[in-house]
């Protein structure tokens, strides 16, 4: 079993070596752009098992509970050793808190938002490259730096490199001999480790994959959704005999970003973004979305859909009922399940899933 490092100790390692730490809201942004600054970005998905009284006062209980925890993660002082907060307006909900940051809680760290256009036109592009073209500035005026058109294309290799060997544990998942929960425990080690520190944990998994993996009848299932919290989930679908063989998770799946085409290195962050896996929160259209979930389904064999999603997430359930429709024409069965990531997996979540497997069986 690969030791991957605890995330605590990853921050503190990183400023030990004078580096800064900036905490990112999901689900979109520039990571080379922050490690060009020598700042390293740890993405904050909640987190769960946390008291969201603290964010009450200032949040309507129709919000996400994504939201909710991380507000309350953060007053009740959970990110006190980062220097930066990052919240790209990927929902109503994120940019509420984004908001909400700027003029009324008012943290000690400087909060920086970033717009993401619905699109992938010309235009877009440009304005991405704008918005990360802001960040710069702010981030040189924080941090007193301002790297060169050098350090940026060597960061931005470095977070290839990083995406190419997520990309690759992907498309070997089956040959590393890893259950649900071990699988995506490494994936999602891509939230707060450094690329490079990444890369090589993710190249020593699959240096010890199986050349001729055994066969197994466990039901394999495609997870869609925003995140896989609690990932007792993932453990629930392994003792019912699924296997997730593939996913189109907010904070997995889709960001397997391609490489951009400009030579400008800010537009060329802003190309990967834009033209990566579809994506409700980027405007990807709901036929976009529903041919790459068959796209999945037919590469790997998986009989159904688990639509694992975040109670009060708009933009995931707007979609749902089309995309749902689209995909039972097309023969591939789904269901959906919504939870809050603060709760223990509710009985009634396990009992649903394990008819759902039984059924496609």
């Amino acid at each position: 079993m690969l030791e991957i490092p605890h995330r605590t100790d990853t921050c503190r390692q990183f400023k030990a070596d004078g580096g800064m730490v900036a905490a990112v809201l999901p689900i979109h942004y520039p990571r080379s752009l922050l490690r060009a600054f020598h700042i390293l970005p740890v993405e904050v998905w909640g987190p769960p098992k946390v008291d969201v009284s603290y964010g009450g006062a200032h949040l309507q209980p129709y919000v996400c509970s994504i939201v909710h925890n991380a507000l309350s993660f953060l007053k009740a002082g959970g990110l006190d050793e980062t220097d930066i907060l990052l919240v790209p307006h990927t929902c109503d909900s994120l940019q509420g808190l984004g908001s909400i940051l700027i003029d009324f809680v008012r943290p000690r760290q400087p909060v920086f938002p970033i717009y993401l256009p619905r699109g992938r036109r010309p235009e877009d592009v440009d304005f991405l490259a704008e918005e990360f073209r802001a960040l710069y500035e702010n981030l040189a005026r924080v941090t007193g730096r301002r790297p060169t058109e050098d350090a940026l294309w060597a960061a931005i290799r470095r977070e290839e490199a990083a995406d190419q060997a997520l990309a690759n544990l992907y498309r070997h998942r089956r040959a590393l001999g890893l259950g649900n929960r071990d699988f995506y425990r490494l994936v999602r080690s891509r939230e707060f480790l450094p690329a490079e520190t990444f890369t090589d944990l993710a190249r020593a998994a699959l240096a010890q994959r199986q050349a001729d993996p055994p066969r197994t009848d466990r039901v394999p299932v495609i997870l869609s959704g925003i995140v896989p919290e609690p990932m007792d989930v993932l453990d629930a679908i392994e003792e019912m005999d699924g296997e997730v063989v593939a996913d189109d998770l907010a904070c997995c799946g889709r960001r397997l970003y391609p490489q951009g085409r400009s030579e400008d290195p800010l537009r060329y962050m802003a190309e990967r973004i834009l033209f990566g896996p579809p994506d409700v929160t980027r405007g990807t259209p709901i036929e976009d979305r529903a041919a790459h979930l068959l796209r999945l389904a037919e590469d790997t064999g998986a009989r159904g859909v688990i639509f694992y999603d975040v109670k009060f997430c708009e933009p995931e359930l707007f979609d749902l009922p089309d995309l749902r429709r689209r995909l039972k024409d097309a023969g591939l069965p789904s269901v959906n399940i919504e939870v809050d990531i603060g709760d223990p997996l509710p009985h009634q979540t396990i009992t649903r899933i394990g008819a759902f497997l039984e059924v496609i069986e």
